[in-house]
């Protein structure tokens, strides 16, 4: 009974057959045509899963380890090392290239809200009403200055996100992982040293500068956004510390026994930091800028010891992995 539907099916589908081995281009271009819209929505729909799949080996994939000695002898005797390295090159130039552009588009963008961004900045001096311009051009340079400053903050993220792509293939798992983590909260350090220099730091500051030896300060848009924004930038950059010891410590350049047993020195060295950052020389505005930093020292000892713990822990399983596969 099957052999005759067999011959049936043979039968009936013959003429089609026939067809199709007469004419096989236009049969198969005529089912891409029909099944094109199908393909289209299902390679727009997997795109993202194939995407976060492929990061995630990425993510995942040991790097080849091999001697710093070796590599510069295969430089110099190997024309596929040379050509490697030149690859590498070029892909760091492209890799360079990407975070011109974007720079370039978030200074073309800040330019949209600069006007919005100075008067959000002359708020701890009571607007814009209470600077002065002497030249010309001094409100142009200004508005040029913060357009740029904002322009290159807002493209820090991603020029670092380029930097850990470049540096990626070269970097094991977990460190692969801590510097990946450490781009947004690098941003999120960084915001939180910003908001405290305006919202604690710069009222007390501006009004010992204004009246000291009970003279009335004349405040000049040039001086004044050059003062903001470099003290802002600096005491933003210095709330990156905790995170910068936890990810230093994390790939073993330092112990945390050796952090905690130097305080009195970091003390000593956070005073004179504290010194060159802070714009006025009295005690209470250094120690207002001393007392984050002292606290954030302390916090990054605790982070060291986290992180190192977390390094040991790591090491032991590998270890432990590469003796049982010894021993099988």
């Amino acid at each position: 009974m099957s052999k005759f539907f067999s011959g049936l099916w043979q039968l009936l589908t013959y003429p089609f057959r026939a067809l199709f081995n007469r004419f096989p281009k236009f049969f198969k271009g005529l089912w891409r045509v029909v099944t094109f819209p199908f393909r289209l929505v299902y390679n727009i729909l997997a795109f993202p899963f194939k995407k976060i799949a492929q990061f995630y080996r990425f993510l995942n994939t040991e790097p080849e380890e091999r001697p710093l000695t070796e590599v510069f002898i295969d430089l110099t005797t190997n024309k596929d090392a040379r050509q490697m390295f030149w690859d590498q090159i070029e892909a760091l130039r492209m890799h360079l290239l990407r975070s011109v552009l974007a720079l370039i588009l978030t200074v073309c963008i800040s330019f949209l809200f600069t006007q919005q961004i100075i008067d959000f900045l002359a708020v701890p001096i009571g607007g814009l009403d209470k600077l002065k311009a002497i030249d010309v051009t001094e409100t142009v340079t200004v508005f040029m200055k913060v357009a740029l400053l904002s322009g290159v903050t807002l493209a820090i993220p991603y020029i670092t996100f380029e930097l850990w792509l470049f540096a990626a293939p070269g970097l094991r798992p977990r460190e692969r992982k801590l510097g990946l983590a450490g781009i947004p909260l690098a941003g999120l350090f960084f915001i939180s040293g910003v908001a405290f220099t305006f919202y604690l730091m710069l009222p007390s500051a501006l009004s010992f500068l204004n009246t000291f030896m009970n003279i009335q300060t004349e405040l000049r848009p040039q001086s004044y956004f050059a003062f903001v924004t470099s003290l802002m930038f600096w005491i933003g950059v210095s709330f990156e510390f905790p995170l910068v010891i936890y990810i230093l410590s994390a790939l073993g350049f330092i112990k945390p026994k050796i952090l905690a047993e130097q305080w009195r020195l970091a003390i000593v060295i956070i005073s004179i930091v504290a010194a060159v950052i802070t714009p006025t020389i009295d005690p209470f505005n250094q120690g207002l800028v001393m007392a984050p930093m002292i606290v954030l020292y302390f916090i990054s000892i605790g982070l060291s010891y986290i992180a190192y713990a977390g390094r040991k822990r790591n090491i032991a399983e590998a270890q432990k992995k590469a003796d049982e596969a010894a021993v099988g």
